[in-house]
């Protein structure tokens, strides 16, 4: 978790909604900096990370089934501004005290709904105006808890968004961040704007800088060896790196034979013209090829390239010398992936 305290932060606690990374793109998107943890985060960790705000995901289950992931319900005591998307909101309720049920008709797919209040989390929408949203919920509000309004209601929802003002705690029955919710970007700066005080102070430059800058106290004085494919997550972790260290890093690129058509010369051209980085090339094609002869499993074939590919990278990166650090770069979603409490697709 980022514990840099100069930079305002918001904390996605991940129910298993298949929309989660969409809530991380929305709200990076508002150059605000999020970071998706499971339900379970420990509070120490959350304090810790010390959020502008916290945003609750939705996810498929019921909030009253046995095994219902549910997160610290000290976080509803913290102070800090939450906002509570589908499960994310039954959950609140369920937790002070207010009353979920199953609902008759089950609201899944584009709905409307009036909103009753234009303030903080709906400004600029207008009151007792209609909306297009995207519901995805079994369940329905039958008792808000004490001190919470009504914000918006739907055909089906008495309930389709509330707030306690003074505590700000939100919720909402349907998901702002997808396109099918037209005005949802707009729901989702007033929530970090408005309501948490965030800055719009994340971008792609600042981040940079930021990495660069970490990585350069990290590493201190030490080599690195990085191993590259041409891919976007290895590439980035390359320039990165070598910003940050320069000729202290060492970059492998494994040639499998299974690229395409001249790839392998445009890796190097790129990292050694554009970048000045310092790449050996190794032409294993040959040896990949060998081994995945005569192999038609998929599967099969994946394993085969992957341990080959840590043979070859091993016994180069010996000829290296001493290297205190590996690099290995990856996506932010194979991140959230390895952690995430995954739910099926309605949620």
């Amino acid at each position: 978790m980022m514990q840099n305290q100069n930079i305002d932060k918001v904390l996605i606690l991940d129910f298993g909604s298949q929309y989660t990374q969409l809530i991380a793109r929305r709200v990076r998107e508002a150059q605000v900096y999020s970071e998706i943890h499971p339900f379970n985060l420990p509070l120490k960790k959350i304090k810790a990370f010390s959020p502008k705000g916290i945003i609750l995901s939705g996810g498929p289950a019921s909030i009253y089934d046995i095994q219902a992931p549910q997160a610290d319900p000290q976080i509803l005591e913290l102070g800090t501004p939450v906002l509570g998307i589908c499960y994310g909101m039954q959950f609140i309720i369920h937790t002070l005290n207010g009353l979920v049920a199953r609902a008759l008709d089950r609201e899944y797919g584009s709905a409307e709904i009036h909103i009753q209040d234009d303030a903080d989390l709906f400004s600029g929408l207008g009151i007792s105006k209609k909306h297009k949203v995207w519901m995805s919920h079994g369940d329905r509000i039958e008792r808000m808890p004490e001190n919470f309004i009504t914000l918006a209601t739907s055909r089906n929802s008495p309930v389709a968004a509330m707030a306690d003002k003074k505590r700000k705690i939100y919720g909402l029955q349907f998901h702002p961040e997808v396109a099918h919710t037209p005005e949802g970007n707009k729901i989702i700066r007033n929530f970090l704007f408005g309501i948490c005080g965030c800055s719009a102070t994340w971008t792609m430059s600042s981040f940079v800088k930021r990495s660069v800058s970490e990585l350069r106290q990290r590493i201190g004085g030490d080599r690195i060896i990085c191993g590259i494919s041409g891919g976007v997550d290895s590439s980035v972790t390359a320039v990165l790196l070598h910003k940050a260290v320069g000729p202290q890093l060492s970059c492998i690129f494994v040639d499998n034979g299974l690229l395409r058509k001249g790839e392998s010369m445009e890796v190097m051209n790129l990292f050694k013209s554009l970048y000045g980085i310092n790449v050996r090339l190794v032409d294993a094609s040959e040896h990949f090829l060998s081994c995945l002869k005569g192999v038609t499993d998929p599967e099969e074939k994946r394993k085969i390239i992957g341990r080959e590919f840590i043979y070859v990278f091993e016994k180069t990166a010996e000829e290296f010398g001493s290297a205190r650090y590996l690099a290995q770069g990856t996506l932010y979603p194979d991140v959230i992936e390895s952690v995430s409490f995954k739910g099926p697709s309605r949620s």
